[in-house]
């Protein structure tokens, strides 16, 4: 099911209740505006989310309303995440779906952190 990312935040979403502490993670980072935990479902040998704690829906709705502290939190988190899984010297891939033709599934941003393999071409030609 994709999301509209224009669509109010759902406090129901499982990023939502993963950072209420209802579901378990396998986290790697946590600092006062970022969590990041291992997929459960990965789809490469590194296969890590990365989520503000703000209830952001995506990438635009982030970039739109959050402070600057966040978004500074934020993409500061992926470099060292990425840094601290040893993914920065063969390379890694970043994923934010946004919305609908994005494929995007859960109803909260998160960025997608891929590594540990050659991960081919970005899409399927």
């Amino acid at each position: 099911m994709a999301i509209d990312p224009t669509l109010p935040y759902e406090e129901s979403n499982i990023f939502a209740k993963i950072l209420r502490g209802e579901i378990p993670c396998n986290k790697v980072f946590e600092d006062d505006h970022v969590l990041a935990f291992r997929d459960i479902a990965p789809q490469a040998p590194t296969h890590i989310l990365v989520i503000p704690k703000g209830p952001y829906v995506s990438w635009d709705d982030f970039s739109a309303r959050a402070s600057e502290a966040e978004i500074a939190a934020f993409v500061r988190a992926v470099g060292a995440i990425a840094r601290e899984a040893g993914l920065v010297e063969p390379g890694y891939r970043l994923l934010a779906n946004t919305g609908g033709h994005g494929g995007q599934e859960v109803p909260h941003l998160h960025v997608h952190i891929f590594g540990g393999r050659p991960l081919g071409p970005m899409l399927a030609r």
